[in-house]
């Protein structure tokens, strides 16, 4: 039997749909027995739910894939520009790699530092604790900075230095 293309266009967007909220549930059901079903699976690192590689299903698979903001055609970005992240304390949010601080993750603007730094799964909780001030220990890098890099690092600073997280 035929469909037509528009409704395998919708059939997508609908199971499309069925994942984000999957993907959803992962970050606001973390104390369901699912979740640790999940975890139990696949693994968990650092807070978040692992791929599993070759050993995940087609289903799970999917389910990273939108995590990862990715569509069939291949866009990316749907996901998370459809939630917002509330830091809190920051225990559960990664300093460098998730949307927390501006329009875009800190990796991606501050990308020298990010190749440089030697805490690349820092929570901001962490970064935190350990000082993003000035001469604090958040900041542990492979080499010493070259002069623009320390005025990245600055510019950096300068926008966490606004920064107040809340229970």
């Amino acid at each position: 039997m035929l469909f037509p293309s528009s409704k395998l266009r919708q059939l997508r967007e609908f199971n499309t749909a069925l994942l984000g909220k999957w993907r959803w549930r992962m970050l606001v059901d973390k104390t369901c027995l699912w979740y640790w079903i999940l975890v139990a699976r696949f693994g968990e690192e650092a807070g978040r739910l692992m791929v599993g590689g070759r050993s995940g299903s087609t289903w799970w698979r999917e389910v990273s894939r939108i995590q990862d903001g990715e569509s069939d055609e291949g866009e990316r970005g749907w996901f998370e520009d459809s939630i917002q992240r509330r830091v809190g304390t920051g225990v559960d949010t990664f300093f460098w790699t998730d949307l927390w601080l501006g329009g875009i993750p800190l990796s991606v603007k501050y990308r020298r530092l990010f190749d440089l730094s030697r805490n690349l799964s820092s929570t901001v909780a962490v970064m935190r604790d350990l000082g993003w001030e000035a001469g604090g220990a958040a900041w542990l890098w492979r080499r010493q900075l070259w002069v623009w890099e320390e005025e990245m690092l600055r510019e950096c600073r300068s926008l966490l230095s606004k920064i107040v997280l809340q229970p």
